[in-house]
């Protein structure tokens, strides 16, 4: 659990400022589930620089709460609680000076977004506030207002979470979890999860991966887990602490972040996980005649490839509707060895490319359709779809026929502008798997949008 916070002050010498106002916002990793908002009435004057920029001045906070007077308020809503807050050791610094004047030693974890912005987010223009979540597409109103900011920290985090891969801001708050009974324990968990699509992680006492997982409905997954009778779900329920998840909005995310994160944490219950997940696939070349050719042949990591297939059945399957979708021949893509015609050809489904009564220019138009369309090879484009909210969508990047990352963007924002889209896109590795779960999942169901630039 994170306390999300913001503090405008008097300004002045060091160790002298009072609090002007604050906000702090509780927020579990997905959403806000506790707020506190309040001016306070520090008892000294501000600086006028200071009410240029915040535009609170010294009558507006005649009437408004003393310290003494939020600051029981202050410690519940932190309680167990990690601190977040942009440039946190003057936040943290500022609390525990207030603190400190009524006798009272304030102490929490805290997390800075400026230095974790520096670590997922390298090279942008400016760490500030302000510019930092305007160049990465993240709205803010009240600016220099402690509820305005703060609510724009809760969105900066959500989204370094996000691209925080290797886990470690939440590995860093497992391990001081108190230990419960393994039936309570699982129990507790079960609670907690929601039946939404998206990622899970399940981690031991220590703070250390040990699964990862996708699913339609976290819930109903990870309660099968716990009442598997498996000789490795038992295992997992021995030694799982803390179940954490990710929403993504929909499936085609859940896939390509369940297998970029189990190939880079190597949690030791996915072992079968972490190898290439296909088989077959689809190549093309051609003949004498210079008909373009389909040919299913084992997947070889050195070969240019069309699109892949889980297995020779599936890509058998797949070839048929290919050719029935295009008017393809069955001779040219290995349906029906034959030396004359196709059967297709017979029953006037095929336009005689077997025979070579069709031109091969006319043929391979078709062709080449086929290829567009299962192949993103040189291609720049946006595949775009449901967000993990309403007024959210979600992003993959496809750059020079290469799959860059995925992220999420507000509908209030445009996306008009590849470098935009890059600052909030989360990097992911384009290998076979990525480009295999894609084109799958695009031949299956169709996205909300696809843009090309």
């Amino acid at each position: 659990m994170y306390a999300i916070l913001d503090i405008e002050t008097t300004g002045g010498k060091y160790n002298e400022e009072g609090i002007t106002e604050i906000a702090i916002y509780k927020f579990d990793g997905h959403e806000v589930v506790d707020q506190f908002i309040s001016l306070v009435n520090p008892e000294i004057p501000i600086q006028p620089f200071v009410v240029g920029l915040t535009g609170i001045n010294n009558e507006m906070l005649r009437n408004a709460p003393k310290f003494f007077e939020v600051a029981k308020r202050i410690v519940e809503i932190t309680s167990d609680c990690t601190l977040v807050a942009h440039n946190a050791k003057f936040d943290y610094r500022i609390l525990r000076l207030e603190f400190r004047r009524l006798g009272y030693e304030f102490q929490r974890k805290s997390l800075c977004t400026v230095e974790l912005s520096k670590k997922l987010i390298p090279n942008m223009p400016s760490y500030s506030l302000g510019k930092l979540v305007k160049n990465l597409g993240i709205p803010i109103t009240d600016r220099h207002r402690a509820s305005g900011d703060a609510i724009a920290t809760v969105k900066l985090f959500k989204l370094l979470l996000q691209k925080d891969s290797s886990k470690e801001i939440i590995k860093h708050s497992i391990s001081s979890n108190p230990k419960l009974q393994m039936e309570s324990k699982l129990i507790h968990i079960i609670d907690e999860l929601p039946a939404i699509v998206g990622v899970y992680y399940m981690y031991n006492q220590a703070g250390n991966i040990i699964y990862i997982g996708k699913s339609k409905n976290i819930k109903k997954r990870v309660n099968q887990h716990f009442t598997n009778s498996s000789h490795k779900s038992k295992k997992i329920q021995q030694e799982v602490s803390v179940v954490t998840f990710e929403s993504t909005g929909n499936e085609l995310l859940a896939l390509l972040k369940e297998n970029e994160e189990i190939k880079k944490n190597k949690p030791k219950y996915n072992r079968a996980l972490i190898k290439d997940i296909f088989s077959h696939a689809l190549y093309t070349d051609k003949d004498k005649n210079n008909y373009v050719q389909f040919k299913i042949g084992k997947a070889d990591p050195e070969k240019e490839n069309i699109t892949t297939f889980t297995n020779l059945n599936q890509a058998k399957s797949i070839l048929e509707k290919i050719v029935e979708e295009f008017k393809l021949c069955q001779k040219h893509t290995g349906l029906h060895k034959t030396s004359g015609s196709c059967f297709n050809y017979s029953i006037k489904e095929c336009y005689g490319a077997c025979v070579t009564e069709e031109s091969a220019e006319d043929y391979n138009k078709r062709a080449q359709q086929v290829i567009n369309k299962y192949s993103y090879e040189n291609k720049n484009m946006l595949v775009i779809d449901r967000g993990r909210e309403v007024d959210e969508k979600s992003v993959i990047l496809i750059e020079d026929g290469k799959f860059k990352g995925i992220g999420y963007y507000n509908l209030n924002f445009q996306v008009n502008h590849i470098e935009t889209v890059k600052n909030i896109i989360t990097p992911m590795q384009n290998n076979r798997d990525s480009q295999h779960i894609i084109q799958s999942y695009l031949r299956r169901k169709k996205p909300l949008k696809i843009v090309e630039f």
